[in-house]
């Protein structure tokens, strides 16, 4: 067997975080009568969509704290539109926190994948995602008996596609790298990341990209295709 150690990422890649954190951000808009402020749901969540992508991206490089990355993406919808409450926005944060983790939505095929690789691999989760959160999603959804660590960039403060954080995670869990596999959703956290430090990859294209820098070790649009290659 030429992996022991497999470790995945956990939104969008196990956990359907789109869809329930589309699904929570419904729920808190007619929650707080957004629509006294935006045209639609659709038109409140491109505009927090937009920022949102711009500070995960500034928070990876160290620009923006965590506080300061919630505080920004909650309130710049409201902002855009001319409505500056920041009580309104930490509000409205505090409940999407409450209730997301509550989420219980799955990627297609996830549990069947897990049952499969469980008896076989170690397990683990490497992710991005808050402390606070992420076990609670994984209790939610059901799938946190199946690993036996979870590795967060908020163990360290560093974050994917950093190769602290992958060191960090080999230290943690026993692993060598050589004996280790990267499975994820991301090109530039998961991918790239593994790529960097010399750990083998599987991506998993669920957005349809179709150009590479290089070539991963495997690429799968189904996560049943990990059945054929493990």
């Amino acid at each position: 067997m030429r992996y022991k150690n497999l470790f995945f990422d956990l939104d969008d890649t196990l956990w359907a975080f789109s869809d329930n954190a589309r699904d929570t951000f419904e729920e808190m808009y007619h929650k707080y009568g957004y629509d006294r402020y935006f045209r639609s749901f659709q038109h409140f969540y491109e505009l927090y969509e937009r920022r949102n992508t711009e500070l995960w991206k500034e928070y990876a490089d160290g620009k923006v704290t965590k506080d300061e990355l919630n505080r920004q993406r909650f309130l710049y919808p409201l902002e855009a539109v001319g409505e500056g409450n920041a009580a309104l926005a930490k509000d409205f944060s505090v409940s999407f926190f409450a209730v997301i983790p509550t989420k219980s939505k799955l990627m297609p095929h996830a549990r069947e994948v897990l049952e499969y690789l469980a008896p076989k691999y170690n397990l683990y989760i490497l992710s991005n995602g808050f402390q606070e959160l992420q076990c609670r999603k994984m209790r939610s959804a059901g799938i946190d008996g199946y690993f036996k660590k979870v590795v967060l960039s908020d163990d360290i403060g560093v974050l994917k596609p950093w190769p602290e954080i992958f060191h960090f995670a080999m230290s943690a869990t026993g692993s060598e790298l050589r004996e280790s596999l990267m499975i994820g959703d991301s090109w530039d956290n998961d991918i790239a990341g593994a790529e960097g430090v010399g750990m083998h990859q599987v991506y998993y294209n669920v957005a349809g990209r179709t150009s590479f820098p290089f070539t991963p070790t495997f690429h799968i649009t189904d996560l049943r295709e990990l059945m054929q290659i493990l």
